[in-house]
């Protein structure tokens, strides 16, 4: 089973919807992070939850 760690973001009411998808573009691409979950609230302010695996590295035993 993989491990992931996860980072919320928050995104206040007043960035744009375009803001924000290059927002989280810019993590995915760069920082490897992927899209777990978004959250609208009825105020406009958003929630993402980003997701990137843990890569374990298995020692050699020489």
């Amino acid at each position: 089973m993989p491990e992931y760690e996860f980072r919320d973001v928050y995104v206040p009411r007043g960035v744009s919807r375009a803001a924000a998808a290059r927002l989280l573009t810019d993590q995915a691409e760069y920082e490897h992070w992927e899209l777990h979950r978004l959250r609208l609230y009825p105020d406009g302010s958003r929630r993402a939850r980003l997701r990137r695996r843990i890569i374990r590295q298995v020692r050699a035993t020489w």
